[in-house]
């Protein structure tokens, strides 16, 4: 049976596409494996996004070819696939000779066919995108965790001047509910307590249909029986209504918790990234959200060093950011990406002044981050469990998205050392075994910049 490994880099979206790959091998008799060195055929699954995560994964080619070249193994194959092979395919072939087959975005019929018949490689060079929708199974090839990523469209009809995104992905199609749904029911049957939707924009999900959209959606799948919870990724700031943010505050199972990226607070800049919406309509969106959703999270997403950024823009940044303080906040320095329309514009700015700008607003934001969360000390939450071993549990709150936020840190200690408090009758830590994937009630002790310190209590 032939082995395989996928290397995932990039954005959750990019998760899903390698998960379904995975279970689509697995039931053409694949068998996956956890380390690469171990496998016949090395998949890497690449992000194009920015010049960072371009060079992240062309790091990870590099990393494998030379695993490939030094393994010994004629059988080896490496074959890269997604976003960066999408649009530099021609240029990673030349540079790297190690890699044997490549292929853009929505490919994964044709990546099947070719490792299940290596010695008739297809021509791959110029193969067009395509949707495929893919049914869950039950692969057991994937690490027990407590969330599944759920894509809900792809690609995306904005027009942001910065963005490669709809010259790499096409235009937004939403994938359909019944697909959305039965994945959403399979995850929740194998103990997944968290199914995050993400898409470039969800707030656009159904615009094919008259009578179907995301609010639809959600009511559809908060309604699958279970104990899990939802949460929602990249919502479109213009895109949000009255209706949605009332649901959201209604059901019990959808986490108060938005991320809605702004990219930036100032008029000019943000009709130069061609974003829809001004700072006068951003503040009153921000403070409707958490007037109807009390206690909500909102997290956000700022560009500085777009081209033409003066320093009047970027203080006019900081002093939104400060005004709105929000919860969660992801900061990057612009990249000047081949082909939009941004990267023709005039003055762009050196890289040394988008270092500073973003290293002043992550400061500021660190100690934003540490008011707020000195704020939770001695209160109690429901959170779910990340990892487990001897001495530490790792768990996250509704206010905290996997792997991009903080989380809550629980010290795995003996029961006679944990702390109880209100005497004998009052509440103290339970002596079962803790899970991944278990719900369980924390106090918070202790706040740092992004995390938080927690200790066990009955429920």
């Amino acid at each position: 049976m032939t082995a395989l490994y996928i290397a995932t880099l990039g954005c959750p979206k990019n998760v899903v596409d390698s998960r379904h790959l995975l279970e689509s091998f697995v039931s053409e008799s694949f068998v996956a494996v956890e380390a690469p060195q171990d496998a016949d055929v090395i998949l890497v699954n690449t992000c194009g996004f920015i010049k960072e995560a371009k060079e992240e994964s062309i790091s990870e080619i590099l990393e494998l070819a030379r695993l490939k070249s030094s393994s010994g193994r004629d059988m080896k194959k490496l074959l890269v696939f997604g976003c960066l092979a999408q649009r530099y395919m021609d240029e990673l072939l030349k540079e790297i000779p190690e890699i044997d087959g490549i292929w853009g975005v929505g490919q994964e019929r044709a990546i099947i066919e070719y490792c299940m018949n290596l010695k008739k490689q297809p021509d791959v060079r110029n193969q067009r995108s395509a949707v495929r929708y893919h049914k869950p199974k039950n692969t057991g090839c994937e690490a027990a965790s407590s969330f599944a990523y759920l894509k809900i469209a792809e690609g995306c009809d904005k027009k942001c001047t910065f963005c490669v995104i709809p010259s790499i992905r096409g235009k937004f199609r939403s994938v359909p509910r019944e697909s959305i749904l039965e994945e959403a029911r399979a995850h929740v049957r194998s103990g997944v307590k968290e199914l995050i939707l993400v898409a470039q924009d969800i707030t656009n999900y159904g615009k094919e249909w008259k009578d179907y959209g995301l609010l639809s959606l959600l009511r559809d799948m908060a309604s699958i029986e279970g104990d899990f919870r939802i949460r929602l990724l990249y919502l479109y700031p213009t895109g949000i209504t009255n209706e949605l943010l009332n649901f959201i505050s209604a059901d019990a199972k959808i986490c108060n918790y938005l991320d809605v990226p702004l990219q930036h607070s100032e008029d000019r800049l943000l009709r130069l990234m061609g974003r829809r919406g001004t700072r006068k309509e951003y503040t009153r969106l921000i403070r409707t959200i958490r007037r109807k959703i009390p206690g909500v999270t909102l997290r956000t997403t700022f560009i500085v060093g777009f081209p033409s950024e003066t320093e009047e823009d970027f203080r006019g940044l900081v002093d939104f950011i400060e005004e709105m303080r929000f919860e969660r906040l992801g900061i990057f320095m612009f990249s000047k990406e081949e082909g939009t329309p941004s990267a023709k514009l005039q003055e762009q700015i050196p890289e040394k002044v988008k270092k500073r700008r973003l290293e002043e607003i992550m400061d500021r934001q660190a100690a934003i981050s540490l008011e707020m969360n000195r704020e939770l000390v001695g209160k109690r939450f429901r959170a779910i469990i990340d990892e487990v071993d001897k001495n530490v549990i790792i768990g996250r709150l509704c206010s905290h998205a996997p792997d991009i936020d903080g989380v809550v840190i629980i010290d795995n200690l003996p029961v006679r050392h944990m702390h109880t408090r209100g005497g004998a009758g009052g509440a103290r830590c339970r002596k079962s075994e803790i899970k991944v994937g278990e719900f369980v009630t924390v106090e918070i002790v202790d706040a740092y910049d992004y995390d938080v310190k927690g200790i066990l209590v009955e429920d």
